[in-house]
């Protein structure tokens, strides 16, 4: 497989999105979302599992402004493994508008890490999903925490929901707030109330340094897409299990578009519909607000908020 040759049978994210109904408040942050590429300038890791479209920070930031908001997170994902350049690059050209979650390994140095600061970093990927990674040692990933505790950085981390069991101990020694990519992937075909989903609404109540991020519908869906009549039952069966977080830890939440959505085979998500579900799952002005602005800013821009993140 060449640098510059898509993963077969994957799809490259939708060409002309739809105008979303729903209008974000002002200030609203796309708070998950990644650049990957271009191939030729900024090459994927050769350890890489997948290889994705290209996916520049220009057609990022038209999308943002298209979709309505005014700033990005930009998640570093497991193509470019933890070469950061095309994050940073992105966010150097973003004018202030986005801030970055990087992969770093255990030998980067700390003027790499006040290098990458100075960019808009303020956190780190741990990504435990086997067939995207290949195992970190545990301890060199509690290492890596540690030292970004100081510059003010949190820990993002990726599992499935069958994992959490074996990672709670881990997660929950962490020195840093920990954001939780998706919910933990649900399997939404279980109970709301099961003991699956249940075990992730305990590690969130007893442990509030733990956020989670409402996002990827179209990742956990077994409905599926919406009908071509209407947006209105889109991504259904997620809608309840997203809610309960929204609506029980409305002060540490995130949600993001995924653009340009890795990995995707069954169908690729129209990103103003994904806008349009946010209502769905966040039922007033004040859940929006929380969710798209208040949050995110007291995240990753804490020196233009009322208040430090929690």
């Amino acid at each position: 497989m060449s640098a510059f040759e898509m993963t077969a049978g994957w799809l490259c994210f939708h060409p002309d999105p739809s105008t979303p109904r729903f209008r974000v408040p002002p200030g609203a942050v796309d708070a998950h979302c990644h650049v990957f590429g271009p191939g030729e300038r900024f090459p994927y890791a050769p350890e890489r599992k997948y290889t994705p479209c290209d996916a520049s920070r220009e057609q990022l930031f038209a999308l943002r402004d298209r979709l309505g908001f005014a700033r990005n997170v930009i998640v570093q994902a497991t193509c470019h493994g933890a070469d950061n350049r095309a994050l940073v690059d992105a966010l150097v050209h973003s004018g202030g508008r986005a801030r970055g979650v990087a992969t770093v390994r255990r030998d980067v140095s700390d003027d790499e890490l006040r290098a990458m600061h100075e960019a808009g970093v303020r956190g780190v990927r741990f990504n435990f999903v086997r067939r995207l990674v290949d195992f970190t040692p545990r301890e060199t990933l509690e290492e890596i925490a540690h030292r970004i505790a100081p510059l003010g950085w949190h820990v993002v981390v990726y599992f499935e929901a069958r994992d959490l069991p074996e990672l709670w101990e881990f997660f929950t020694a962490l020195p840093t707030v920990v954001v939780v990519d998706h919910m933990g992937r649900p399997d939404v075909s279980k109970p709301l109330d099961g003991p699956e989903f249940e075990r992730f609404v305990r590690l969130m109540r007893e442990h509030p340094n733990v956020w989670s991020k409402v996002s990827c519908p179209e990742r956990l869906s077994v409905s599926g897409p919406p009908a071509l009549d209407g947006e209105q039952d889109a991504y259904r069966d997620v809608v309840p299990f997203a809610r309960h977080i929204v609506e029980s830890f409305p002060e540490r939440v995130l949600w993001g578009t995924d653009w340009p959505h890795p990995n995707l085979k069954d169908h690729m998500p129209d990103d103003g519909l994904l806008v349009d579900f946010i209502p769905h799952i966040a039922r007033t002005d004040d859940l929006q607000r929380r969710l798209l602005v208040d949050n995110p800013m007291r995240l990753y821009w804490p020196e233009e908020s009322n208040d430090g993140a929690r």
